[in-house]
């Protein structure tokens, strides 16, 4: 594919979204261009990962507004300016403002670590470990003003192990999350996101299988 699509990273933190994205791009699997990745917050070591790829990125924290939609006026023009076509929040640990949302309908997505609409907010890997389910994992969905609420477009699922704490299944669920992050924002460039209400359709994707799992085996 000739035509990269153009994104806009948003990140708050260690940046290991970030880095499978850019891995992926590098390795001509993602036919995406990060035009900018945006921080609230100086000290985020995923800075470091923009400065070491030469990505350029401005930090713009929410505290320097009056409110939230000078904030969200603020990050409207940023992203516009980059010209980047899709919103990727990457561990953005700040609820982006309405008018943001507004702004960009149907053009930012977010990573959450449950299998949605299961624990939401902070700290799902705990939610989910803490209430004993034996299934839990990572979704990808578009962003909507209430919380973790989008159209989910994919999930895996990762298994809850007897000798697990919540900081392995963490560690677990992330490895996923670099799986299919990356492998969203590339139906995004292939166009084959079709959204029908609250229902999103990936044009050409395999439906009504599940893969095998061999930590699932028969018992």
């Amino acid at each position: 594919m000739d035509k990269k699509l153009p994104i806009a990273v948003f990140v708050s933190g260690r940046g290991t979204n970030l880095q499978s994205i850019i891995d992926a791009i590098n390795a001509g699997k993602l036919d995406a261009e990060i035009k900018l990745v945006v921080s609230n917050r100086s000290k985020a070591y995923a800075l470091k990962r923009c400065e070491k790829y030469g990505i350029p990125y401005k930090v713009i924290p929410s505290k320097k507004f009056s409110s939230p939609q000078e904030w969200g006026e603020a990050l409207i023009e940023v992203v516009k300016e980059s010209g980047a076509e899709l919103i990727v929040l990457a561990g953005f640990m700040k609820i982006v403002p309405n008018n943001f949302i507004e702004a960009f309908e149907n053009r930012i997505i977010n990573i959450h670590p449950s299998l949605l609409p299961a624990f939401k907010g902070l700290e799902a890997q705990s939610q989910a470990f803490d209430y004993g389910v034996k299934i839990t994992g990572c979704s990808v969905h578009l962003v909507i003003p209430e919380l973790d609420s989008g159209p989910i477009i994919a999930q895996a699922a990762v298994p809850v192990l007897p000798n697990d704490t919540a900081e392995t299944l963490a560690a677990r669920i992330l490895e996923h999350e670099h799986r299919i992050y990356p492998q969203v924002i590339q139906w995004f460039a292939e166009n084959r996101i079709k959204i029908e209400g609250n229902k999103l359709i990936v044009l050409g994707a395999k439906y009504g299988t599940l893969p095998f799992n061999p930590q699932l085996e028969k018992f």
